[in-house]
């Protein structure tokens, strides 16, 4: 896959649930509208965790990848 471009990034790696989902929260709630946040993460819960977030707040789950033990996120706000 081509490289995803970000507006913004949050690193969360090493940081364990509920940690991850809360920044995550509070960093795209601070974004403009159509805007994409790069999350980088290695606690597995956060693949549930921002699929939820997406759905329940109307985000866009524009892609994901595990890289090894990372997983990455990238996230357009509603």
């Amino acid at each position: 896959m081509g490289e995803q471009q970000a507006d913004e990034t949050l690193n969360a790696e090493g940081l364990r649930c509920p940690e991850p989902l809360m920044l995550a929260r509070n960093q795209l709630r601070a974004m403009a509208s159509g805007t994409v946040l790069h999350i980088r993460a290695t606690d597995p819960s956060t693949e549930r965790d921002f699929d939820n977030l997406c759905r329940f707040m109307g985000h866009e789950m524009v892609r994901k990848d595990l890289q090894g033990s990372v997983y990455e996120f990238w996230i357009r706000r509603a």
